[in-house]
């Protein structure tokens, strides 16, 4: 009875500072105040298996004394003792779960290269005949925290009856084809899932809605580079120009503002060189001569911003938005030669990321004076070690892989990193479920 009491006052207690940080609107609520703070309120509302690491090694420790093949499997444990779930909880409690290492797990994958149909061949570097496997053998582990692996069953209970979409790019289609593949794993029967319009590929639409027929839920993707409208129009001579329209969110085929969880993102198409060039932006009439990306970014994600707090109902509706996803191209870009090839470790020395995107800090203000709760998923750090997991010149299966072709070194190879951004979007889910 004590115990409960206690739990109850501390649910309690986190959900007046949660509120009043969302009030108090500071520039300084950043991301991992959001985090910390979603892991707050969510603390004693929905125990979970305990994780137990079996001798798991840091990536950064692999050497004489922690050699690949000496580190034993991080495994899950059904022992759920009291004290096990209370020590968890407690952790994720007071931990920015996205500040953390990789580290080598010999587990599993959540699913088996080669095994999923709904993977693009540009995600799927298994089919595409990259020959290591490396890259599949880390797990994202927090300081001083762990998180629960993801239960694809657990989490189709949870979505029972419920609409989860992505809106974004690629990127976050690379999310939601993992997500997808990951809870088919979990299906006895996987003729249970299946496209709406029976499509495999998933690059030429805007919209793609995948069924699971036994849950009644759909996990869907909405196709939206900048989150606002981009359109061709013509000019006095005749000439098709595009624009992207600050002031205006992107039309889509299927509205999804009533959904029960949307995951936003928006990013590298910011670094694209028509971003780049006059005469690209525009608001309401008037077309920019000149306005630097940074600004054109900001009206956008303000844009965005306002719609959401206008249009999506908070007490039914939970808003994720996922961070910028590093890219690791050396001696140039996409369609400059750049390259990732031949990686097989993620980074292991903190001083050899990227600075932080200038994105990140633009989209942290953005949020904080939003009244909709925003969950933000900072992946950016985890992503910058990763320079091991993208496609490079597996991007495409039966090519010859010659000197000077376009490596993809922005996107991640399927199984991969994708998988564990969705393993702390279960986890988060699972905290904050009532």
């Amino acid at each position: 009875m004590k115990t409960h009491l206690l739990a109850t006052f501390l649910l309690l207690l986190s959900l007046i500072f949660f509120s009043t940080s969302l009030a108090n609107r500071s520039p300084y609520f950043t991301a991992s105040t959001l985090a910390s703070g979603l892991l707050s309120v969510a603390n004693y509302i929905s125990p979970f298996s305990s994780v137990k690491s079996s001798s798991t090694c840091l990536v950064s420790e692999l050497g004489d004394d922690c050699r690949l093949s000496s580190v034993t499997t991080m495994k899950r444990t059904h022992r759920n003792s009291r004290k096990e779930e209370t020590d968890v909880i407690a952790e994720l409690s007071s931990c920015d779960i996205f500040d953390g290492n990789w580290v080598i797990d010999d587990s599993n994958p959540l699913y088996q290269p080669g095994s999923c149909p709904f993977i693009d061949d540009g995600f799927n570097c298994f089919k595409n005949g990259r020959p290591d496997a490396e890259y599949l053998r880390y797990r994202w582990k927090p300081h001083g925290c762990k998180i629960p692996r993801f239960d694809g069953r657990k989490m189709l209970r949870m979505l029972k009856g419920k609409r989860l979409v992505f809106v974004g790019d690629s990127l976050n289609r690379n999310m939601w084809e993992s997500l997808v593949c990951s809870l088919r794993e979990s299906l006895k029967n996987k003729s249970r899932i299946f496209e709406v319009e029976g499509r495999h590929d998933f690059k030429s639409k805007g919209f793609y809605s995948f069924k699971f027929q036994d849950y009644k839920c759909s996990i869907d993707f909405v196709k939206s580079p900048f989150l606002v409208q981009e359109w061709k129009i013509a000019d006095k001579s005749g000439n098709r120009r595009e624009r992207l329209r600050l002031d205006m969110i992107q039309g889509s085929p299927t509205k999804y503002h009533d959904a029960d969880i949307i995951v936003f993102n928006t990013g590298h198409w910011w670094n694209h060189r028509k971003a780049n060039r006059g005469y690209y932006f525009q608001e309401g009439k008037h077309v920019y001569s000149k306005l630097e990306v940074t600004e054109a970014y900001k009206k956008a994600l303000l844009t965005w911003a306002n719609w959401v707090d206008a249009n999506i109902n908070s007490s039914h509706t939970r808003v994720f938005f996922r961070g910028y996803s590093a890219s690791h191209f050396r001696k140039g870009q996409w369609n400059s030669g750049g390259l990732c090839h031949g990686e097989k470790q993620p980074i292991t020395n903190e001083s050899h990321l990227a600075p932080y995107p200038w994105m990140m800090s633009i989209l942290e203000s953005v949020i904080s004076e939003m009244k909709t709760p925003v969950f933000y998923l900072n992946i950016t750090k985890m992503t910058d070690y990763r320079k091991d997991g993208h496609p490079s010149i597996y991007r495409q299966p039966e090519i010859i892989r010659i000197p000077g072709l376009i490596q993809d070194c922005s996107h991640w190879c399927l199984p991969g990193v994708p998988d564990s951004w969705n393993e702390l979007l279960y986890a988060t889910l699972l905290l904050s479920k009532t």
